[in-house]
């Protein structure tokens, strides 16, 4: 039989040191220090919110990119396109050519011109985005404040504040929103708040979307609620004698921070949908402004003859859209305590 061979006491004890020192290191690393760990592996993710960067960036510096690459978004140009069809015309100096299927597209016009009126399209998609996203950003915080406060309310009190709440969220969750949207956008003065023209019609937008639909995330915070006030460290907090607000602010608040912006995040893709589906309908925001919905339905006419019309604002909602969910599916996959490094 052959002899077991001596193992040197350094290797015998080197796994559970590695084991401990990883251990250590992954405990004095911060909940968000992890999730960014999470979030940088995850490629899709970290595409997402490049996209969603990019597209903040674009609508902020949109006059700056419209002076260098494009023209004035409401710079009509009729000359560029055929009197008769609407369509854009290959040469507009030879209209016998006939119309350019590319929608021409040119080192003058990135992305072409609009049919009838020969508007640059890259400069209303650049402006369509700083509507869309002003108006999807506003909303969202209207909603997130609103559904904080009153699902916080309603987990943390419970009883008839519970109740009176909830039964509120269960009315606005069957209103018929889009109808009640229309109608009521339909109706507006031309001035009232001391705003007027599309001003007054986003603060509309902004106040129709964000107080209508802040009931989805008032129960995602009801249900956190409910389940954080029954944690130790509340039940320590409120063993030392602190009040309701200190317990509420400084205990259960920030333990809701991060399921708050997860959901924010997947809140303004739909918000921009909602917006666009207004413009779209003729009761959003007013021409000449640019708006991705309103585009849309300026292109359904000539989508035979300038199908470049239709495809460019809807494929900027499209990547709008599909960047800010794979950020915020993202962002829930790395805030997940049940993932792995």
């Amino acid at each position: 039989m052959t002899a077991p061979m001596d193992v040197p006491e350094s290797s015998q004890h080197a796994e559970p040191e590695a084991v401990v020192a990883g251990a250590r290191n992954t405990a004095s690393r911060s909940l968000r220090q992890i999730a960014w760990q999470r979030f940088r592996k995850d490629r899709v993710g970290m595409t997402g919110g490049v996209v969603v960067v990019l597209l903040i960036l674009v609508a902020i510096f949109a006059p700056l990119l419209t002076a260098w690459f494009g023209q004035p978004p409401n710079q009509f140009d009729q000359g560029l396109v055929d009197p008769l069809t609407g369509g854009v015309l290959r040469d507009p100096d030879d209209p016998a050519q006939g119309l350019d299927p590319w929608g021409g597209i040119s080192p003058q016009h990135l992305l072409g011109v609009e049919p009838v009126n020969g508007r640059d399209l890259f400069s209303r998609i650049v402006y369509g985005a700083r509507t869309s996203l002003l108006v999807a950003t506003v909303a969202t915080v209207v909603c997130v404040v609103i559904g904080t406060v009153l699902g916080i309310l309603a987990g943390y009190f419970g009883g008839w504040v519970d109740v009176v709440i909830s039964r509120t969220m269960d009315i606005f969750l069957a209103f018929p929103l889009l109808l009640f949207a229309i109608a009521l956008v339909g109706v507006i003065p031309d001035g009232a708040f001391g705003l007027s023209g599309n001003n007054l019609r986003i603060g509309v937008l902004v106040f129709i979307i964000g107080f209508f639909n802040w009931p989805y995330i008032g129960r995602i915070v009801r249900g956190q609620t409910l389940t954080l006030k029954e944690r130790e460290f509340v039940e320590a907090a409120r063993s030392l004698g602190a009040g309701s607000t200190h317990i509420v602010f400084r205990e259960i608040l920030p333990n809701l921070v991060t399921p708050i912006l997860v959901y924010s995040t997947l809140l303004i893709p739909t918000n921009i949908l909602f917006e666009a589906a207004l413009s779209f309908l003729g009761v959003g925001i007013n021409p000449p402004m640019a708006t991705w919905g309103g585009m849309l339905e300026n292109a359904l006419r000539f989508y035979t003859t300038s199908p470049h019309f239709v495809i460019i604002p809807g494929l900027a909602i499209f990547v709008t859209v599909l960047a800010f969910n794979l950020f915020g599916d993202g962002l829930r996959d790395a805030f997940d305590p049940r993932s792995s490094d």
